[in-house]
């Protein structure tokens, strides 16, 4: 790239709200350059949905795909209509990317892998002839009368064009190039920033038990977050880490538990038999005593529990792992099953920002137009992706945000 140049549209960000609106925007008409701190687009979106990129939520009724946003959903109601789930699917199709919808309406690629969607990406760009420049590291942006004039590249290069967007990310995932410039450069032209905390992050867990049980999976659970008398309650799979406990209903309890942690100490509750009720189970634990009433406690729980999860119950219940099973009182045994229905743990705050998937915070949506994604500060200014004071739940909806606003930015930005 040449040390000056103009463009109809400059873009900061080459993830996927960057990359779409930069394809939106060059579809209609405009001269539109990608900016990219990284060596290569897209290294976020190669780590979502464990490599296989989690692309949207088939989630096509546009009130109820709001809602799972909270509060702030409303904000994103006229950008859903106009790029939701479908025209995501249905833009990938035309790209040659087929998709597949799993459980809980999530669209992964069929081929379960991320590249195919960046790929499919990059061509789209050159066959809108696309500038892409990477390793593009912006110094600031220059601003005169409310307008943005050039943005100024380190080396001193400058890039010149009618309209900017800035889709730089937040804090998640630092080491794929989300270190906050872009919210530090919406600051810096008199944006205000909501504060910012990570979110679907895992948490850390007081109880020293945990690191045995690290790489533990256990679907169908229930665990309880609880500090007073606020209470939350989630059901499905979680994960156990060697700080803590992580997985998908963890990640969505997460924003959360980190509020209620800042107010005070937060206790979880790990239902590992949903399904059963106290009497229920415990006619359940009494068959598999008698089946096993001559063995040593310690040995008689392989049917019941995971064998990672053997020793640390066995602890919790003070029953001695050396006692024969047909000599457990019954008393013993109704703790043993409060314990499988009640298994209590501490919360010691969330992980940061390194082990987020997102963040919560960001520009302030009160400083942006929700139809066309223009900076209410900044007239030649547009938003779009993470850098927006918005967040979802795990599932495909903030990458579904990225793709909607990323879109309605470029075509808005597109006009002169």
């Amino acid at each position: 790239m040449e040390n000056k140049i103009n463009f109809d549209v400059a873009i900061i960000g080459g993830g996927p709200s960057g990359m779409m609106a930069a394809i939106s925007s060059a579809r209609k008409g405009a001269s539109v350059v990608l900016l990219e701190k990284n060596k290569k687009l897209g290294q976020k979106l190669l780590l979502t949905g464990n490599g296989r990129c989690n692309i949207t939520n088939a989630e096509f009724d546009t009130k109820r795909l709001v809602s799972y946003y909270g509060k702030r959903g409303k904000f994103l109601f006229s950008a859903f209509h106009l790029f939701g789930p479908q025209e995501v699917m249905d833009f990938l199709k035309e790209e040659r990317v087929s998709t597949k919808i799993e459980r809980g309406g999530r669209v992964f690629p069929k081929s379960n892998k991320a590249e195919s969607v960046l790929n499919a990406l990059i061509r789209c760009l050159k066959k809108n002839n696309v500038t892409v420049v990477c390793n593009a590291k912006v110094h600031r942006l220059a601003e005169k009368d409310k307008r943005i004039k050039k943005i100024v590249l380190q080396g001193k290069k400058e890039v010149f064009a009618k309209n900017y967007i800035l889709c730089a990310g937040g804090v998640a995932y630092p080491a794929t190039g989300s270190t906050a410039d872009g919210i530090r450069m919406a600051k810096s032209l008199g944006h205000k920033i909501e504060e910012i905390n990570p979110a679907l992050v895992p948490i850390k867990i007081k109880e020293g038990f945990v690191k045995d049980l690290g790489g533990l999976s256990l679907k169908n659970v229930e665990i309880t977050a609880k500090r007073g008398k606020k209470s939350l309650k989630k059901f499905g799979e979680c994960l156990f880490t060697h700080y803590g406990m992580s997985g998908p209903i963890i990640l969505e309890m997460s924003k959360e538990i980190g509020e209620m942690w800042k107010e005070g100490e937060v206790s979880l509750f790990l239902d590992l038999k949903p399904a059963l009720d106290c009497k229920k189970l415990d006619r359940r634990v009494q068959r598999d005593f008698q089946k096993y009433g001559n063995k040593l406690f310690k040995n008689s729980l392989n049917d019941l529990l995971p064998s990672k999860l053997i020793f640390p119950i066995i602890k919790l219940s003070r029953i001695d792992p050396q006692k024969k099973v047909n000599e457990i009182t019954r008393d013993e045994r109704k703790r043993l099953v409060g314990i499988l229905k009640n298994m209590e743990m501490t919360v010691e705050g969330t992980m940061g920002v390194d082990l987020a998937i997102t963040n919560t915070g960001g520009v302030s949506l009160s400083e942006i137009d929700e139809k066309t994604m223009r900076s209410k500060k900044i007239n030649n200014l547009f938003f779009a992706g993470d850098i927006i004071d918005l967040d979802g739940p795990t599932g495909g909806f903030n990458l579904q945000m990225c793709w909607s606003t990323g879109y309605v930015a470029g075509k808005s930005s597109a006009k002169p």
